[in-house]
C-alpha cells in the first residue's frame, strides 16, 4: 500500500489491506490447484505429487496473502524494515513454496477439455519456446532478478513507488515474478531448466551476494537514503536511519540465511544425484540389487493432459 497516512503502533490490527483483485487472483489459483491435483492424486493415486509439495504451495499463497493482504501492507508504508519484510517475502519466502508445488501440472489439469488442449498446442509452438528458452536462461533471469532488486532501492524510485499506486503495484509485481523464474530455475528439475547443479549454487551465490552487499549499504550508511519513512519511524520511536538500519539487517541476516539454506539444499541433491549415477553405471540394468523386479514406470503426467 501507498503511504497515504502514518500507522501508529495502535492502529496496526485495523489495517488490513482487502484488495479485491488479490483476493479473487489468490482464490482461483487456489481452487484451479486444489481441483487439479484431485484429479492428479484420482488418476495417478497421489503418486505423481507428494503431500509436501500440495503443503508447500499453499504456504506459499499463505505468505502471499500475508504480505499484500495484512496490516503488513500498511505498515510498510510507515516503516522501511516493514516494507523490507514484505519485499523479503515476496522474493524469498512465496516464490519457492510455490515453485517447489509444482503448479503448471496441476493447474493444467484443471481446466477443461479444450482450454487444455489449446494451452498445450500453444505451448509446443516453436517461437513460443525459443522466447521461453531466452526469458528463462539462468543468467537472463539472475540479471533482471538483481536488476529488480537494486533498482527499486534508488532512493527516487522508492520513494516514488510508496507515492504512487501504479509504481507500487509495478514495484512488487517485479518483485514477485522475477523471483518466481529466479526460484524456478534454482528449484525445478535440470530437465526443464537445463540449468546444472553448478549453475545453480552459483546463483544462488550470487544472489546472496548482492543482497548482502545491499543489506550491507543500509545497514552502515551514515546517513537515511529515504525521506519517505521519517514520520512513519518517529511514530514506531524509531529514527529514520535506525528504521533503515534495522531494514538492512532484516535483509542481510535473514535472506542471507534463506540463501545458505538453499545452497545447503542443492549441494545435497547434487550429491544425491551423483551417488544415483554411480550406483546406476555399477548396475546398467536398472534392477535394484536385492531385488528381482523391475523398477516401476509410471506415464508421464503432461502426455495425459489432453485426455479426459
Amino acid at each position: 500500500m501507498r503511504q497515504d497516512s502514518v500507522l501508529g503502533p495502535g492502529d496496526v490490527w485495523g489495517a488490513w489491506h482487502l484488495d479485491p483483485v488479490v483476493i479473487v487472483v489468490v482464490a482461483v489459483v487456489a481452487l484451479a490447484y486444489g481441483v487439479g491435483v484431485r484429479r492428479l492424486w484420482r488418476a495417478r493415486r497421489g503418486r505423481a505429487l507428494p503431500v509436501r509439495r500440495v503443503v508447500c504451495f499453499y504456504g506459499g499463497l499463505s505468505a502471499v496473502v500475508f504480505a499484500l493482504l495484512s496490516p503488513l501492507d500498511a505498515l510498510g508504508g510507515s516503516l522501511f524494515s516493514a516494507h523490507m519484510v514484505q519485499h523479503l517475502t515476496l522474493m524469498v519466502v512465496a516464490p519457492p513454496l510455490l515453485v517447489y508445488g509444482a503448479p503448471l501440472v496441476p493447474v493444467a489439469l484443471a481446466l477443461p477439455l479444450g482450454p487444455r488442449r489449446a494451452t498445450l498446442r500453444l505451448g509446443k509452438r516453436s517461437s513460443l519456446r525459443k522466447v521461453a528458452l531466452l526469458v528463462g536462461a539462468p543468467v537472463t533471469v539472475w540479471v533482471v532478478h538483481m536488476g529488480a532488486l537494486w533498482a527499486w532501492h534508488i532512493p527516487s524510485l522508492y520513494d516514488g513507488a510508496l507515492r504512487n499506486d501504479f509504481l507500487h503495484v509495478l514495484e512488487h509485481a517485479s518483485f514477485f515474478t522475477t523471483a518466481l523464474l529466479f526460484w524456478s530455475v534454482v528449484i525445478a528439475p535440470a530437465r526443464r531448466t537445463g540449468a546444472s547443479y553448478g549453475t545453480r549454487l552459483a546463483l544462488v551465490f550470487g544472489t546472496a551476494l548482492q543482497s548482502g552487499a545491499l543489506g550491507a549499504i543500509l545497514t552502515f550508511a551514515s546517513v537515511a537514503l529515504y525521506a519517505v519513512h521519517a514520520e512513519g519511524a518517529q511514530a514506531w520511536g524509531l529514527s529514520a536511519l535506525e528504521d533503515q538500519r534495522l531494514a538492512g539487517v532484516i535483509m542481510w541476516i535473514p535472506a542471507g540465511a534463506a540463501y545458505l539454506a538453499t545452497m545447503s539444499i542443492t549441494l545435497v541433491r547434487a550429491l544425491k544425484d551423483m551417488e544415483a549415477r554411480m550406483r546406476r553405471a555399477d548396475d546398467p540394468s536398472g534392477v535394484s540389487l536385492g531385488s528381482s523386479k523391475e523398477p516401476a514406470r509410471p506415464a508421464p503426467v503432461a502426455a495425459r493432459l489432453g485426455d479426459k
